[in-house]
């Protein structure tokens, strides 16, 4: 074997342990940094996991409501504390029921805060408004603060339109058919009064049926919804107008009895029914004496 040979040989091996041991320094390397994220990615999750736990101790222990309560205070004891309200806007309902919502709001916020009176940022004046429109009477209302120490309440109440009675019971309502209060019977307003169940939330419609008649429209004593489907309408002269149901149709037919009414007199004649339920025609039911003596059958000898 020549020397030539020997050194080329020799050089191979060495070049071949030269590359392994890259190979196995890249391995290493990659061992490392795999490890490494890996050490970051448990690093995260465990932090995540701390912060969890922090999150769920601070809502158990009640600490943002208890800061707020907090500076709450604080904030009372600068002088913004609630010592008077205003309330605006009522000319129907009793002012009671809104006084003694507004005092258990007040008596609320300054308990939370541990203190003789509320402070201002600690009276949920959103919630306050939500309260006030539970009454009937009430359609909206607007609740701000006027500062150092005062809310101010607006007011904006539904107008009657109309008595309902149901169940023996009396209740105004508004043109919407919103039951704003109980009604005595001695006390009972001149308004139209609706009668049965439902009637209330027809309001709006006999309105419109009324309103197309202007020459009956004083006339009208009551008006009963019967059976969920139509209206009788009944006049202080005593006479009851049945009409058909559906709004087209009753117009139709009450405007066309307004105007015979007009030309012929037809209310205050002592006839007991007017029976407008078959369209074009007019069944009219007579007093028992009077049908007595029209009846052909029944006259004397």
């Amino acid at each position: 074997m020549s020397a030539a040979h020997v050194r080329r040989g020799g050089g191979g091996q060495s070049k071949s342990r030269k590359g392994t041991r890259t190979s196995a320094s890249k391995r290493g390397a990659k061992g490392s940094a795999n490890a490494s994220r890996v050490g970051r990615l448990a690093g995260l999750a465990f932090g995540g996991f701390l912060l969890a736990i922090g999150v769920v101790v601070i809502i158990a222990l009640d600490v943002p409501a208890r800061a707020e309560r907090s500076a709450g205070a604080v904030i009372g004891d600068a002088g913004f504390t609630v010592s008077n309200y205003q309330i605006a806007g009522i000319h129907h309902m009793s002012r009671a029921p809104i006084d003694a919502v507004v005092n258990d709001e007040l008596h609320s916020a300054a308990q939370d805060a541990g203190t003789a009176k509320a402070p201002q940022t600690l009276v949920s004046v959103g919630r306050l408004r939500e309260r006030l429109l539970q009454f009937g009477w009430i359609k909206d209302a607007r609740v701000s603060r006027r500062l150092p120490d005062t809310l101010v309440i607006d007011v904006v109440e539904r107008t009657p339109a109309a008595l309902w009675q149901d169940q023996g019971q009396l209740a105004l309502v508004d043109a919407d058919g919103v039951v704003l209060d109980r009604v005595p019977v001695d006390k009972m307003p001149d308004l139209p009064l609706l009668i049965g169940p439902g009637a209330n939330a027809q309001a709006e419609e006999l309105g419109r049926l009324m309103a197309a008649v202007p020459t009956l429209k004083p006339q009208l004593a009551s008006a009963t919804w019967v059976g969920g489907r139509r209206w009788d309408l009944n006049f202080q002269t005593g006479e009851i107008v049945a009409l058909p149901e559906g709004e087209d149709p009753s117009r139709v037919a009450l405007m066309k009895f307004a105007k015979l009414d007009k030309s012929n007199g037809l209310l205050g004649r002592g006839f007991l029914r007017f029976d407008l339920r078959l369209p074009g025609k007019m069944a009219v039911r007579l007093p028992k004496a009077v049908g007595a003596i029209t009846d052909p059958q029944k006259q004397p000898s």
